[in-house]
């Protein structure tokens, strides 16, 4: 009896592995560079981006650089820049990573992944992101709405929502065919506070701060939500990077009865 159970213990142990390795529905690269204003999100958003994979079977790779795109970006079924811009990347690197969007590869930009400096450098990146930054009152408090129930990074919001972050402003959009996902209320927050000598002045009735579109042979989520530590906490925050990143890297999860 010992010895049939030993060898049943063994056959599991071998299984294990390539079980596990059938749970990796993908690959994600991650690109988390620490700059002036975002380097303590870090810290919450690695352990919880860790589970999110672990959760969903998800193969992910974490990167404090911009090394990763020196290499084969292919492997990846999506990367991620999480409050990295485009303008960490050089000039041999960018040419990869365009290659690699052109080539069907999925991109999820988050917060200051939408400022890229200076303006007009590398219009590749704009017209990925799909609109340019402008400006961002104080941090505050205000009400999100979800303008598409359809797209999987709405899936788990209500659909008002109380979230308080840097409200990026945009400008006209450099894309055509970007599909809003979130937006804010402007009522629900003073557009106009801001640092002294600096102008803010909101963007109206139709404020995206999330939005979704097909770039140049990739599938391109962006989301402006992101700015300090504690949102990297949020279970509905996670439920909404996590729908944005399973579409980008597989391009299903759209609701098409919606």
């Amino acid at each position: 009896m010992a010895r049939r159970l030993l060898t049943l213990l063994l056959c599991l142990a071998t299984l294990l592995p390539c079980i596990a390795l059938a749970q990796d529905q993908f690959k994600v690269l991650v690109v988390a560079i620490p700059n002036r204003y975002h380097h303590d999100y870090t810290v919450v958003a690695k352990p919880q981006f860790e589970r999110m994979a672990q959760r969903h079977g998800v193969d992910l790779t974490w990167s404090w650089n911009s090394a990763p795109f020196d290499g084969d970006l292919s492997p990846y079924a999506a990367i991620v820049l999480l409050n990295t811009p485009g303008d960490e990347l050089k000039a041999a690197q960018r040419t990869n990573f365009e290659t690699y969007v052109r080539k069907g590869g999925g991109v999820v930009a988050v917060h200051r992944a939408l400022i890229f400096n200076p303006p007009g450098e590398w219009p590749w990146f704009e017209r990925l992101i799909g609109r340019t930054f402008r400006i961002h009152p104080r941090v505050q408090t205000a009400t999100v709405r979800v303008e598409d129930a359809s797209f999987p990074a709405t899936f788990g919001l209500p659909a008002r929502w109380i979230w308080t972050d840097e409200w990026y402003e945009f400008n006209a959009p450099v894309t055509r065919g970007l599909r809003t996902v979130l937006s804010v209320d402007e009522t629900t927050y003073d557009s106009t506070r801001i640092w002294p000598g600096q102008t803010a002045k909101g963007m109206g009735a139709h404020h995206p701060v999330a939005w979704y579109h097909h770039y140049d042979g990739g599938r391109v989520f962006v989301t402006a939500l992101g700015h300090t530590p504690a949102l990297y906490d949020d279970p509905l925050y996670l439920e909404h990077l996590y729908g944005g990143i399973w579409w980008a890297a597989t391009g299903k999860g759209i609701d098409a009865a919606r």
